[in-house]
């Protein structure tokens, strides 16, 4: 059920596959049908949305920048 409210167009379902937890902030990888999607977020939001390895999570990217740089 994708969040109809939130002005974020790219939504990707899908569920923790790790976290890597530190003091201050985490990263969260959502593994998704288009592939790993890797979220940074507070420690203090993982713990209060209680995010373990295999929630079914919804991903939703808001980009307002995107660097491409030559291979």
């Amino acid at each position: 059920m994708p969040i109809q409210s939130i002005n974020a167009r790219n939504q990707f379902r899908g569920r923790i596959k790790e976290i890597i937890d530190g003091p201050v902030v985490s990263e969260v990888d959502v593994e998704t049908p288009h592939g790993i999607v890797t979220s940074v977020i507070t420690t203090r939001s993982v713990k209060d949305l209680q995010l373990r390895v295999g929630t079914e999570v919804l991903a939703l990217v808001k980009a307002t920048e995107v660097s491409i740089a030559k291979l």
